[in-house]
């Protein structure tokens, strides 16, 4: 059956096996979330619901968004996703969805959002080669150079290696095991690194065995 849960990544730590083996991993507060809105076929053409994570005063909540969580019944929440679960008939608005939905040896697919870097170069972007420093190419040894557009084409083709923004882009990170799970807490250890900085919101879903 398929799950899905919103989180916060909380940092990276390393715990051992049975056999005394290191594995790193990287510690998730997931949840609890509670289902904000069910959609169905009737009304939506689909199937999905809506989770909400994390608190957020009121004073930080717009007057369409906080109708929302009034109409149902809910409190005000920071993070809303939506799921597309095969069988969203066991959910209804209201219901707490906890850590305990996942379990030990589970594998999952996570996404967040990756670090900002800020404006870069196409040698830090794309990992392209620099110029060379001497004959003539002059202090410009980390441009991107020529882009060879003369009189045909005239323009720079779609996708040309180019500087520019870095980073804060979505990242899914797929086939993810789960090696443990504390629900008191609501915490889920994550077999190796996921995407996004300390505190920063993520999505885990069980991954899809592809047929």
């Amino acid at each position: 059956m398929q799950k899905g849960i919103i989180g916060k990544k909380i940092g990276m730590t390393q715990i051992f096996d049975e056999q005394g083996k290191v594995i790193p991993v990287t510690v998730v507060e997931a949840g609890p979330c509670v289902v904000v809105q069910k959609k169905t076929v009737e009304n939506d053409g689909y199937d999905a619901v809506q989770l909400g994570f994390g608190e957020i005063r009121a004073k930080n909540v717009n007057k369409p968004l906080a109708g929302h969580f009034k109409k149902a019944d809910v409190a005000l929440k920071r993070t809303l996703k939506e799921f597309r679960l095969d069988d969203c008939s066991a959910l209804n608005v209201k219901d707490i969805v906890k850590a305990d939905i996942f379990a030990v040896g589970d594998i999952v697919d996570v996404s967040g959002t990756s670090k900002g870097k800020g404006y870069a170069g196409t040698i830090k972007r794309f990992n392209n080669a620099r110029l060379k420093e001497t004959h003539g190419t002059g202090p410009v040894h980390r441009h991107a150079g020529s882009m060879g557009a003369c009189s045909s084409p005239s323009r720079i083709y779609k996708g040309k290696c180019m500087p520019g923004h870095l980073g804060a882009e979505k990242v899914t990170v797929q086939n993810l095991e789960i090696v443990k799970v504390d629900a008191e807490n609501n915490l889920i250890a994550i077999k190796g690194a996921i995407p996004g900085p300390k505190n920063g919101t993520v999505t885990i879903v069980n991954a899809v065995k592809k047929a």
